[in-house]
């Protein structure tokens, strides 16, 4: 049985984690207004923020695959593995972003490996999502699953938060131009350090019990999950009205403001 200090403890590695995801996540819709130009050059400012919003949603329908992979990986070898390789490709995605030539040094490779980058950041997204959320609640204690499980949309949130604060903070110490020209790069630089961080804590993660009961016995697979049809249909619908105003509100209202 766990001390309540180290149920917190592991609580905190998961969550912190979690943060840095959506940091590195909302990061690039926070600063496309300062890179579109770099990767999709165009005397039409608003082809330039399409075509970076349309890899911001190129990264979504990696999500749903993501989750299946990952969660997969997570029943088979542990929530602690899942969550530390989905942290590791995240960072790498971060990391790729940040140091790619723009269009004008190599062309048609910089928006590729962007997208591929973004592609990457949503395998990586889809998988820790659902896992984390898993992870959180298998570690509460008895009374208060609730709780500790609701740390996953703080630490979401507060992903957002501090990516806009990086940006009001880069914006009020450098000029337009040079966050177009190169200042742009820090946020991922900050966001794959962060991940680089948590990976390390997520290493001395305590795998959850109920894992360590379940793992010598058959696993769920997708096959058992589509027995329940009405549940599955009524948690996509509750979350896509959610997410619709969501991403609408925190994410578009930003580029319509300004084009």
């Amino acid at each position: 049985m766990r001390s309540e200090k180290k149920i917190i403890s592991n609580v905190l590695k998961g969550s912190l984690g979690n943060l840095i995801e959506w940091f590195d996540w909302y990061v690039y819709a926070s600063f496309a207004v300062y890179f579109a130009p770099s990767f999709f050059p165009s005397h039409d400012k608003t082809a330039e923020l399409l075509s970076t919003a349309a890899v911001f949603a190129i990264g979504f329908l990696m999500r749903p695959l993501g989750s299946l992979v990952l969660g997969k990986y997570a029943d088979q070898h542990g929530r602690r593995a899942a969550l530390t390789l989905s942290v590791l490709i995240m960072a790498s995605g971060s990391f790729v972003i940040a140091l790619t030539p723009s269009y004008a040094q190599i062309g048609i490779f910089a928006p590729t490996i962007l997208i591929l980058a973004r592609l990457f950041q949503g395998l990586s997204l889809g998988g820790e999502y659902g896992t984390s959320a898993t992870y959180l609640s298998e570690m509460a204690s008895a009374g208060h699953r609730g709780f500790y499980a609701s740390f996953q949309y703080v630490t979401l949130i507060s992903g957002q938060l501090i990516a806009l604060g990086v940006q009001i903070i880069l914006q009020m110490t450098m000029t337009e131009i040079t966050l177009m020209a190169w200042g742009w790069r820090i946020p991922f630089f900050i966001g794959a350090m962060g991940a680089l961080v948590v990976l390390i804590l997520r290493l001395s993660m305590e795998e959850s019990d109920q894992f360590m009961a379940q793992s010598k016995k058959a696993k769920g697979n997708l096959r058992e999950l589509m027995r329940y049809p009405k549940a599955i249909l009524t948690v996509v619908g509750l979350t896509l009205g959610g997410t619709i105003a969501f991403y609408t509100y925190t994410t578009y209202l930003q580029k319509f403001m300004i084009n």
